[in-house]
């Protein structure tokens, strides 16, 4: 899969002025980056790269700890005074909105984020990340201190060719409603501290 850069503007947050990216892959989809400062320099940008989550994200779900770490990621990159954010629309990791539907209602009844994903018949992950080796590549960024917890993301960002120079612990406030999910994370897909 290839993805092309489209387009960029201004966009003001309450964390700082970003610039906002478009790109469009040759399957349809869109996803955009978020980038801070000058990302370009060969000093290693502060990063993380985000899987699109409306529940969390939008519709603030206490269910997962996405939105929480998408807006810590924003002040992190703030109070750096550079670096970026790709943020990719692979929604339930993987499954799509209506199917992450499905899992929570499976998760109603009992099971946890892996289960309902095996039950419905999808792998627990089905994210994707050769695409954000690309994004990374035409926002020319060389190196970067990757935000995140998951050892699959990294190892799949490095595959893909990104020069991953440092892990940056990326640990949120775990609620009532997203303890179960967070330690599932944990003891299923090596999710680290």
């Amino acid at each position: 899969m290839t993805i092309k850069l489209v387009t960029s503007t201004v966009l003001p947050t309450p964390f700082a002025e970003f610039r906002l990216h478009g790109f469009i892959a040759n399957n349809g989809k869109e996803h955009v980056a978020l980038t801070l400062g000058d990302v370009t320099s060969a000093e290693p940008v502060l990063t993380r790269v985000h899987s699109e989550c409306l529940t969390g994200d939008a519709l603030f779900s206490l269910r997962c700890d996405c939105g929480p770490q998408l807006e810590a990621a924003m002040r992190k990159i703030a109070d750096a005074g550079r670096g970026c954010i790709l943020y990719l629309r692979q929604e339930g990791r993987g499954i799509g909105l209506i199917n992450k539907i499905r899992a929570y209602a499976e998760q109603d009844k009992g099971l946890d984020t892996v289960e309902a994903n095996e039950i419905l018949g999808f792998l627990p992950d089905m994210r994707e990340y050769d695409i954000a080796a690309q994004m990374f590549q035409q926002l020319d960024v060389k190196h970067i201190r990757l935000l995140t917890n998951n050892p699959r993301k990294l190892k799949a960002l490095a595959d893909a060719g990104v020069n991953i120079v440092e892990r940056v612990q990326h640990r949120v406030k775990t609620t009532a409603h997203s303890h179960r999910y967070l330690a599932t994370k944990a003891s299923k897909m090596g999710h680290m501290d």
